[in-house]
């Protein structure tokens, strides 16, 4: 994804079964190589996961001037 991606979006590189398809690969982007899965990030499952990313998210985006977080 050239353009980077936004938070929320699944990667076009994930496979159906959720691996990514550059792992290995120079290709693969550093920001990918560098994440190191941790309990706290990924938990035990896929869907524990992505709750737990989601939750990250939302804690984590700054809220517009009226307070509300933006929109995408």
């Amino acid at each position: 994804m050239p353009s980077g991606k936004p938070a929320g979006e699944r990667c076009v590189r994930l496979t159906d079964d959720n691996q990514c398809s550059l792992y290995g690969l120079p290709s693969r982007p550093r920001v990918c190589s560098d994440f190191k899965p941790a309990q706290d990030t990924c938990g035990d499952r896929f869907d524990e996961a992505v709750a737990l990313m989601e939750a990250m998210e939302k804690d984590t985006t700054p809220a517009s001037p009226n307070g509300n977080a933006p929109t995408q």
